[in-house]
């Protein structure tokens, strides 16, 4: 919990600010908040691409501490190479931003949002590898128990971002007005600010100061380099499978119906919301596992593991039950209850979010279970796992039930509930089999 509770809390300030900027660029209009929606999604997928080298910094850092306490060289090069890794990958990933519009059109979007989405990204371009960083250095400071004061700074650089979006969405205080991509400006200099606020911290304060994290950092180690290359690839595309899954059913929901679509993106925001104290204790779950397995004690990785499943069900229970018994309670707060023209969205967002309760069980399992495995560095079958669970069940299901039968827009839910549920079973019965083997795997 001391770890966990600051990571959940980060996670979910963090994904205020995506909020934060909904809200702002909103009150452009309906198309320019068409484009950013667009925009974010693409600089979302290559985000998740840019997450593996982060992640594995996590069990590097984590299981080096487990084995020796003192062994500073080896997290000094773990985080090195783990933003070197990050530094080479972000110029090839943004290739992909300067083909925004097209990648829009070629999915059947309209003509002007796609055209509104590029220059948006390619502003968001300059702090990808600043987001990424903070990822890295956020990891390694959860290793070594300092995770209060990356919560301090996400809040700052969250109204940070929301005062840099008023000045330049807006054009205040005779600053030019730029519109939708002011925003991405915003966004790209308050990642900066975060980075330097960790690198700073990290070089002053007494625990994380003694590891020397940026001295000789144009030193390479080919060891930890190719160690970070094997655990990101796999870690990257596990997130992009399951992220992807989510906003392909945007897509489903837009061939049934404008009210279909806008009535998930309040019920998907309101999952996620749920899903981001989970993720944050289920990151320090990862990082628990790791020093356990890394002292060669596991009885107390199963310990881990098993405290780390139960507290992010339980913290997700808080919101799910919630969700399960007032429904259009909660809806009323995104929309008016009030205005006839919300009827139709309001009713189908409300019978979304039981459905998203039930679903929210096995999300807190299958996080924390991957987490978990992430923490023993075993990637490469639970990215096949969630392959199968998602691209294999969860999206064949959704589309079927969704297109194909009377259950229309519910049915596409129960098919994202038929993926997770099957990442859930999968990744568990791993976890299990894992820690129990005759073979260590210590």
């Amino acid at each position: 919990m001391a770890i966990g509770i600051p990571m959940g809390l980060t996670q979910l300030v963090q994904f205020s600010i995506n909020t934060v900027d909904v809200l702002m660029i909103g009150r452009l209009g309906a198309e320019p908040l068409a484009g950013a929606s667009l925009a974010q999604v693409i600089y979302y997928a290559m985000f998740l691409f840019g997450f593996g080298p982060a992640m594995a910094v996590s069990p590097m850092v984590a299981q080096a501490l487990g084995a020796d306490r003192e062994d500073t060289d080896t997290v000094r090069r773990a985080v090195r190479m783990g933003l070197w890794t990050i530094g080479v990958c972000v110029p090839l990933l943004s290739i992909t931003f300067f083909f925004t519009e097209e990648i829009a059109l070629l999915l059947g979007q309209p003509a002007l949002p796609s055209s509104l989405a590029e220059p948006y990204v390619l502003a968001l371009a300059p702090g990808l590898p600043f987001a990424l960083g903070i990822v890295a250095l956020r990891n390694f400071l959860a290793a070594i128990e300092r995770t209060r004061a990356p919560l301090v700074f996400i809040v700052g650089t969250t109204l940070l971002n929301a005062f840099l979006n008023w000045l330049l969405i807006y054009g205040n205080w005779g600053v030019p007005r730029l519109g939708l991509v002011g925003a991405g400006v915003a966004s790209s200099i308050s990642q900066l600010a975060g980075f330097a606020l960790l690198v700073a911290y990290i070089r002053w304060e007494e625990s994380s100061r003694r590891f020397e994290l940026f001295s000789h950092f144009l030193q390479p180690c080919w060891t930890s380099l190719r160690e970070v290359a094997q655990l990101s690839w796999p870690i990257g595309f596990t997130m992009l499978f399951e992220a992807m899954l989510f906003n392909a059913a945007v897509f489903l929901m837009g061939r049934l119906g404008i009210d279909e679509m806008a009535a998930y993106q309040v019920a998907l925001n309101v999952a996620a919301l749920a899903f981001m104290m989970p993720l944050g204790l289920s990151m320090a779950g990862s990082v628990r596992v790791g020093l356990m397995a890394g002292a060669g004690d596991r009885g107390a990785v199963r310990r881990a593991a098993a405290t780390s499943i139960a507290s992010c069900v339980a913290a997700i229970m808080c919101v799910a039950v919630p969700m399960k018994l007032g429904p259009h309670r909660i809806v009323g707060l995104y929309l008016d209850a009030g205005d006839p023209l919300n009827t139709a969205v309001i009713g189908l967002a409300a019978s979304f979010l039981p459905i998203a309760a039930a679903f929210a069980l096995f999300d807190a399992t299958q996080v924390a279970a991957n987490q978990a495995l992430r923490g023993l560095k075993d990637v490469r079958l639970p990215m096949v796992i969630t392959l199968v669970s998602y691209w294999a069940i969860g999206f064949p299901v959704s589309t079927w039930l969704g297109l194909y039968t009377p259950l229309g827009a519910p049915g596409v839910w129960y098919g994202l509930l038929a993926g997770l549920a099957s990442a859930a079973c999968l990744l568990g019965a791993r976890l299990w089999l894992i820690t129990r083997a005759e073979a260590s795997f210590l």
